[in-house]
């Protein structure tokens, strides 16, 4: 079949970013286009002991992409539209928002416990500054901790602890099934001798299968778990529902998904964008690709964002729902410990949304966002200002 060009379109190289691309690729190749995806890394990928909160202020899961495709080399790229700073250089747009995934989070425990059956105290993971500030807000009892890393990672460092813990009681229960084994040999062998043989307590096994045989069914997510090193043991972790979906390991773990009413996502959670430079190519992209009612809320969340001016430094949820002939904004505004918010819904006419929606930020700041943000501001300077305790202890 005779195709209608080829695109060139870079991608981060984690295993989720090219799971993304490749859905952006197979719907364009659906429309008789051929695509090249080709890996690109960012400053993201190679600084892995910083948070999303620190890294997000420069852009640094976006911008290698995008500099490879205004300097002509490729014809776009496809990034996760949250990931994407609000201010973008002038000749680049956002070509294409395909039709979004689920745009809520979803809490991950070892057990499918939901929140509220989370014990006092228990240690949450997340590496976002807005969902430290929900869980916070819900339950001030929680201990929540940073945790960075591809989705597999951060599964494998929940269930690592759990996991391995039965492999060791698995392990000892095959070493007691096979003594018993030596002990039962040992008395079959007196009673041939005609010895009286010596009494001993009968044994009933633990585990009805052995470590063996446990071990090769479990899934490659489970098994990776368990020969992982970690420093913390989480008793749930909340991430992106559409990233774990994407991952493909979904179905490997237990989750519940939190309310987007009350956990309001993050702007654009959920939804891709194909950048590209403004011209031809990026018509043609948004003509085959572009999904208007995801491109009309996304647009919504991030003019929103983009007036309040937080960025990736301060707790913000913001989610547009397209109903008829109004798009339904809900926003929440926290400090980072949940403590105080700004919360907010307001149906803005579909016609003139973008105008609405700077409006409706308008009114946030004056209700008290801006001082939330601005908090924010400060503290994540602190955080930038303040020595790092490694390197403090190697200059001891």
């Amino acid at each position: 079949m005779r195709t209608l060009g080829t695109l060139r379109l870079a991608t981060r190289g984690s295993a989720l970013a090219r799971r993304q691309a490749s859905l952006v690729k197979g719907a364009l190749e659906e429309r008789r286009y051929e695509v090249d995806l080709v890996t690109v890394e960012t400053t993201g990928d190679q600084i892995r002991d910083e948070l999303i909160h620190r890294l997000g202020k420069t852009g640094a899961f976006v911008r290698e992409l995008d500099e490879r495709v205004l300097a002509g080399e490729l014809d776009g790229a496809v990034h996760s539209l949250k990931d994407m700073p609000t201010e973008q250089p002038a000749e680049l747009v956002t070509a294409a928002v395909p039709e979004r995934g689920r745009p809520g989070d979803a809490l991950v425990t070892p057990d499918g416990k939901t929140l509220e059956e989370l014990p006092d105290g228990a240690v949450v993971g997340t590496s976002s500054l807005r969902r430290r500030a929900q869980l916070l807000a819900r339950r001030p009892d929680l201990e929540v901790q940073p945790l960075r890393g591809n989705v597999d990672t951060r599964l494998e460092k929940l269930l690592a602890p759990a996991l391995q813990e039965e492999h060791q009681e698995r392990t000892e229960a095959d070493k007691e099934r096979k003594g018993n084994v030596g002990r039962e040999a040992q008395r079959a062998s007196e009673r041939a001798s005609g010895d009286e043989p010596r009494a001993s307590e009968d044994f009933e096994p633990v585990f009805e299968r052995s470590v063996d045989d446990w071990f090769d069914d479990l899934s490659e997510l489970e098994k990776q778990a368990l020969g992982r090193e970690v420093d913390v043991e989480f008793d749930a972790i909340v991430l992106a529902e559409a990233g774990l979906e994407r991952s493909g390991l979904s179905h490997h773990v237990e989750y519940q998904r939190l309310p987007a009413t009350e956990f309001v996502p993050a702007p654009g959670q959920g939804a891709l964008a194909v950048t590209a430079v403004d011209g031809e190519t990026a018509r043609e992209i948004q003509r085959t690709i572009d999904h208007p009612r995801s491109r009309v809320e996304t647009t919504v969340e991030r003019t929103i964002l983009a007036e309040l001016g937080g960025g990736c430094i301060a707790p913000i949820g913001i989610y547009a729902v397209l109903q008829g002939e109004y798009v339904h904004a809900t926003v929440q505004v926290y400090d980072r410990d949940g403590e105080e918010s700004v919360t907010a819904n307001r149906d803005l006419p579909v016609e003139t949304h973008a105008k609405a929606a700077r409006e409706f930020a308008a009114d946030l700041r004056d209700r008290g966002a801006d001082e939330l943000i601005e908090a924010a501001r400060r503290e994540a300077d602190a955080d930038d200002e303040a020595p790092d305790t490694a390197d403090e202890m190697k200059g001891k």
